[in-house]
């Protein structure tokens, strides 16, 4: 039974909400117990959702259906640290946009999902120090992919209705549910609020789903989609119901870089084999698989040495007693709780900002970002598909 099928069935009283919590939650601490899907479960906070659902009128879009949110979305009252040890123990006083909007729908948040610390990762393995890094469902001795491995991990291995709401920067999403065999879908930019998201690259982030079905996708998307007077990024554009179907002929674009060098044979033959009875055309996209790499590292480090600012142990998370100046305390709390890949990208993307080398590192990544936005639109103007592998590879093994 999937999530559409599910939410029915709740709907028409044919199932018990609150049981059906306790199952889920039961199965995703027998899961996390041996693949380490989830930095935190809250039985209590569940069940009280479900409680209330269960003798609500209303009947949403996602009644009584059990929701995992990646752990840098912020839930009221629930711990949200965006995997990092800094962050212990730091509960929200306002839930995001989209958990809100969750929430007005009936769906049940079950806990928060494991991720790379701050999303710093593609294989989930640079997670917060003291943290069980999460396991592949196919294969305990390869990675789940990250950021959003946790999300990916769990929609794979459970088997009651679920949806996971998930995060990307660059490639969070895609990365996990390649390497997991899942969906993932990551909307345009602008299209979910961002508001409540802990922010790790402000003009990257973008908060999506992952999945089991299409369907469920297309669901989820239509209700945490829309415009957003708290998220200056927002934008005003009708939102589409995607459960509708609308089209079912599309100009499809392969992407010839895509499948060259550097891609792993096993997955190209497989595109390829995926792909075989549809009509596509070739297309190259040279800058992209020439620069792209480059420019992420360059824009988001840039943007997260100043977004990690504000974790200096005062105002949020872990605190320290307060020895010697400020510069000292700040030291010790920062070295302390920061892992090595957060200390990098602070140092990078500080020096990328200096004065001496903005122009030639910081906004030269940018005028190259815009030249890449400007290749993909020049293939969107002729096609409504682009197709790529989502990763060159298989999930690697940690060795």
């Amino acid at each position: 039974m999937n999530s559409i099928e599910y939410i029915k069935k709740a709907k028409n009283g044919e199932i018990d909400i609150v049981e059906n919590t306790k199952k889920t939650l039961e199965e995703i601490k027998k899961i996390d117990q041996e693949y380490n899907y989830f930095i935190n479960i809250d039985e209590k906070y569940s069940l009280n959702q479900a409680e209330k659902i269960s003798k609500s009128k209303k009947k949403g879009k996602l009644h009584g259906l059990p929701i995992s949110i990646k752990d840098c979305i912020c839930v009221k009252d629930l711990e949200s640290k965006a995997g990092s040890k800094i962050l212990e123990g730091y509960k929200p006083v306002y839930d995001a946009t989209v958990i809100q909007k969750i929430k007005d729908e009936g769906g049940i948040i079950i806990g928060k999902t494991q991720q790379d610390v701050f999303g710093f990762g593609s294989f989930n393995t640079n997670v917060g120090k003291g943290y069980k890094i999460p396991k592949n469902p196919f294969d305990k001795e390869r990675t789940t992919g990250g950021s959003s491995g946790g999300g990916s991990g769990i929609t794979k291995k459970i088997e009651m209705p679920h949806i996971a709401v998930t995060e990307s920067t660059g490639g969070s999403i895609a990365a996990p549910a390649s390497y997991c065999g899942v969906i993932g879908l990551c909307p345009t930019y602008g299209r979910v609020s961002r508001y409540g998201l802990m922010t790790y690259s402000n003009s990257m982030d973008k908060i999506g789903v992952t999945s089991k079905d299409i369907e469920e996708i297309a669901l989820m998307t239509s209700v945490i989609s829309g415009y957003d007077s708290k998220d200056s990024t927002s934008k005003k554009i009708e939102t589409p119901n995607y459960t509708k179907k609308k089209h079912d002929k599309f100009k499809l674009a392969l992407v010839k870089e895509s499948i060259n060098e550097g891609i792993e044979e096993s997955v190209s033959k497989n595109l390829l084999n995926l792909i075989e009875k549809f009509k596509y055309d070739y297309v190259s996209m040279p800058l992209n698989f020439k620069y792209s790499i480059q420019v992420y590292y360059l824009c988001t480090m840039s943007e997260v040495s100043t977004n990690l600012s504000m974790l200096c142990g005062m105002r949020y998370g872990m605190h320290d007693k307060l020895d010697g100046n400020f510069n000292e305390y700040f030291l010790k709390v920062r070295s302390e709780n920061f892992v090595k890949e957060a200390k990098r990208r602070i140092i990078i993307g500080t020096f990328a900002r200096m004065s001496g080398f903005r122009d030639a590192y910081y906004l030269k990544a940018l005028k190259v970002r815009t030249k890449i936005i400007e290749e993909y639109k020049k293939i969107f103007n002729k096609y409504d598909l682009i197709i790529t592998p989502s990763m060159p590879n298989i999930a690697p093994k940690f060795s």
